[in-house]
């Protein structure tokens, strides 16, 4: 599974990238919105990590530019802003879940493989009904 980590602090970047990578997890780093855009519209991801407070274009923008043009993979939220309004935000923005930081690892690949395992279920049970419509 390839993932997507947009994230600008370096120190957690090379933590998860290498957990997840432990993991079996290909990741791609990209240190700001405008820079994970362009990941997105050159590379086809499983699922998208999104730091909120971002350089350039942050999470919250960057979630809702993707779900307007259609981009339909999980987004993944990571973020220490953790009020219920901030919460909400990322949701409202198009994100499958909301993750504030400090988490534990075991928490986050959990998250991970739930999402993964949904998006799966979803375009296995899109591509069943399309086949019943035949």
């Amino acid at each position: 599974m390839k993932l997507l980590l947009v994230e600008d602090d370096q120190s957690i970047t090379e933590l998860l990238a290498e957990a997840l990578s432990d993991h079996d997890y290909v990741v791609d780093v990209a240190t700001d919105g405008q820079a994970g855009w362009e990941c997105v519209e050159s590379c086809d991801y499983d699922l998208l990590l999104l730091d909120v407070l971002l350089p350039k274009v942050d999470g919250i923008s960057l979630c809702r530019r993707l779900r307007s043009h259609g981009y339909g993979m999980p987004i993944l939220m990571l973020t220490a802003r953790d009020t219920l309004r901030d919460r909400l935000a990322g949701i409202e923005a198009g994100a499958n879940d909301y993750l504030v930081k400090p988490y534990k690892l075991q928490d986050l690949l959990t998250c991970i493989r739930n999402l993964l395992r949904s998006a799966k279920e979803s375009a296995i049970g899109l591509s069943d009904r399309s086949m019943t419509s035949i």
